[in-house]
């Protein structure tokens, strides 16, 4: 097997949930040691409640022309069996019945060989810079803990996007998750049920009452948890659940939150419970151009790897989604890992030692 097989089968064999990185950061590090480089971690980790923070580390250039910065999390949504990556017929996929990690181990597996290629073959390259992110998962959270002011360069890509290669992403939209906590009165369920005040039936009102799913073109809603009550022969005096709206307008999304809140609020009223609601995630989307510098180098790296570059629009955020609010082009590329976030996810091996030439690809574009 290649090198960058068995990197990302070790990778993915290793958990790390949200939070829980440590792991896959060692690896990180040490590989990079490896390349002569001089990592460093950040100290993010305890303040974001993670055993990890960034790390970083940069390539200095040696030619002319246009710095990079590549980017890759380092968490997984949490497995819910064992790990057990195997190569089955030319195809990467988790044997222990869960997710394989492929998003986003891949995609630290491309960048990590992708640069060790271009150091060990001596391809001139304008400047690289690598950052690798914790808790993306969960809210992007460690890409905005991160200092962006350390990046020289001003144009970077993740790997996060779905599907087969070849996919430029020029959007991705702007976000807002809601825990909703609803308050009503406790009673006995059987002996004096008009004393209590129903938080299960607030809520349900509430759910009842709002667009979800996809609301339009742009548009997508949803209510995904919901907990509550205490035993079956008591009238609920607590409900918690938690809602999601995504639109690539941002002034819709405005429309749309508010309408949930104002959703909220006639339930409380109508079933007399208060209910109080929390902001727990949120991030700003982004629209690129075709013809963008970052954009343009994006395709002709996959042209140059024989992938015809598609372009479309992403439904989920990624660390780009950061980048870009904070001054920096950052473009999102779809790496040939399939079935995110599913026990069925795979990548076959082709794919991910394609992905390591189109990292070469970008550095060598990124020079002309």
């Amino acid at each position: 097997m290649s090198e960058a097989v068995d990197l990302f089968l070790e990778l993915t064999a290793i958990p790390s949930p949200p939070g829980e990185e440590r792991g896959v950061a060692d690896v990180v590090l040490r590989y990079l040691r490896g390349l002569g480089l001089e990592p460093d971690e950040d100290s993010c980790g305890p303040l974001i409640g993670s055993t990890a923070g960034n790390v970083y580390a940069r390539v200095e250039p040696d030619a002319e022309g246009r710095p990079l910065f590549l980017c890759a999390h380092m968490d997984t949504v949490p497995p819910d069996g064992n790990l057990e990556p195997v190569v089955d017929d030319g195809v990467v996929r988790n044997a222990g019945g869960t997710i394989l990690g492929g998003d986003n181990k891949a995609a630290v597996t491309a960048m990590l060989e992708g640069v060790r290629r271009v150091l060990a073959e001596g391809v001139p390259q304008a400047g690289i810079e690598l950052v690798f992110t914790p808790q993306e998962e969960v809210g992007l959270i460690g890409a905005n803990a991160f200092d962006h002011e350390r990046l020289q360069a001003q144009v970077g890509y993740v790997y996060d996007q779905e599907g087969a290669i070849g996919e430029v992403v020029l959007g991705a939209p702007w976000s807002r998750s809601m825990e909703v906590r609803f308050h009503g009165r406790s009673a006995h369920a059987g002996m004096a049920p008009e004393e209590g005040r129903s938080a299960i039936q607030a809520a349900g009102k509430a759910i009842a009452d709002l667009r979800l799913g996809r609301v339009d073109e742009l548009t997508t809603a949803n209510v995904g948890t919901i907990t509550g009550g205490t035993a079956g022969n008591v009238v609920p005096e607590w409900c918690t659940f938690l809602a999601e709206a995504r639109s690539h307008d941002e002034a819709k999304l405005g429309e749309l939150v508010q309408e949930m809140l104002d959703a909220f609020s006639f339930a409380a009223t109508e079933t007399e419970c208060e209910v109080e609601t929390t902001m727990r995630k949120s991030y700003d989307g982004y629209r690129l151009k075709r013809d963008e510098p970052a954009v343009a180098l994006a395709a002709a790296a996959f042209a140059r790897c024989g992938f015809e570059p598609r372009y479309g629009l992403s439904g989920g955020g990624a660390d780009a989604n950061v980048f870009n609010q904070r001054g920096r082009r950052c473009v999102n590329l779809s790496h040939g890992v399939f079935g995110f976030h599913t026990p069925d996810e795979h990548v076959s091996v082709a794919d991910l030692e394609a992905m390591v030439e189109v990292t070469v690809a970008l550095v060598e574009t990124a020079r002309a």
